[in-house]
């Protein structure tokens, strides 16, 4: 995708900072860059250098915090994916250029590696606005995220009229939402030399084993309000994973990643703790058998529960 050694996987600051659609709303976190310093240290040390973020996440405080972070290390060093959101671009024809400005800005940055069409609320308007933006150098690559196929595929097609292509599609992908893999998206990736960035592979922590009936989400988040009705058909599937993890030497949490890269997905995993670096930097080295990868797979459609979001669409 990039001139740069792309990791297996992705870090995640969606939950960094605090705002609409940040940290404090969705995950009941309050992150900053005092807590957050280390783990960016950390990634950094295992190699870890590919982060996702979002103009949209706390309005602006996740790149900020990134940024203040990625303005002390060489730019070479570091790759860089975020977000156009079209929910909140202002008037004018150059909505997005403004947009991508204040996201460089935040950022400390004059690129960004990867630049994503957050949603497809309109690929007319808004696919084509890519096509200068790249051009210019101050994209290096273009994303779209949340699309169904035939949105890729019209994307596909107003890029190409400019002599350029979509280098990644992101979406929604678990073991409990394949919406994408059955909708023939992960196929038209592997076909077309995509990568395949999904998010929300451990379902926003329902599947890390470290929340439960007893310990559950904080009410009146955006995952407490989504997850905490579905302990019991959650817990039968983390069980499963740590079982597995058992055999692995590993952790639920790390066993759901492994999965998404077996399945030949770059997944985006959350971070707000040392830890968890830590625990994802070897979800690459877990290699799960195809009777594991099934025994999990089975289990998830028999638990019959939708993890799709207000923001999302069935893929399939």
């Amino acid at each position: 995708m990039t001139e740069k050694k792309l990791p297996p996987l992705a870090l995640g600051a969606w939950s960094w900072g605090t705002g609409m659609a940040g940290g404090d709303q969705v995950f009941g976190n309050h992150y900053f860059e005092d807590d957050l310093r280390p783990v960016f240290d950390k990634a950094m040390e295992k190699g870890l250098t590919l982060w996702d973020t979002a103009a949209d996440y706390g309005e602006g405080t996740s790149e900020r915090i990134l940024g203040n972070f990625v303005k002390d290390v060489p730019r070479e060093d570091v790759l860089i994916s975020t977000k156009f959101t079209p929910q909140i671009a202002g008037p004018g024809d150059d909505a997005m250029e403004k947009m991508l400005e204040g996201s460089l800005s935040r950022l400390h940055t004059d690129y960004v590696d990867i630049y994503w069409i957050h949603n497809p609320m309109d690929v007319e308007r808004w696919t084509k606005d890519l096509i200068p933006l790249a051009k210019s150098g101050k994209i290096r690559k273009i994303g779209v995220s949340n699309h169904n196929l035939a949105e890729i595929k019209r994307a596909q097609e107003i890029l190409a009229e400019g002599g350029l292509s979509i280098s990644a599609i992101q979406n929604h992908y678990s073991l409990l939402h394949r919406s994408s893999e059955k909708a023939g998206i992960l196929d038209y990736c592997k076909e077309h030399g995509i990568t395949f960035f999904s998010y929300m592979v451990l379902e926003q922590g329902a599947l890390s084993g470290r929340y439960n009936e007893a310990h559950p989400f904080p009410e009146g988040t955006g995952r407490g309000n989504s997850y905490n009705s579905y302990w019991k058909e959650i817990g039968k599937l983390v069980e499963a994973l740590r079982e597995i993890g058992k055999a692995h030497g590993a952790k639920p949490s790390q066993i759901a990643g492994a999965w998404a890269i077996a399945k030949g997905t770059l997944p985006i995993i959350g971070v707000t703790k040392v830890y968890q670096v830590e625990e994802a930097a070897k979800m690459a080295d877990i290699h799960l058998t195809g009777d594991e990868i099934s025994s999990l797979e089975s289990l998830a459609d028999k638990a019959g529960i939708s993890t799709l979001r207000e923001w999302e669409k069935e893929m399939a």
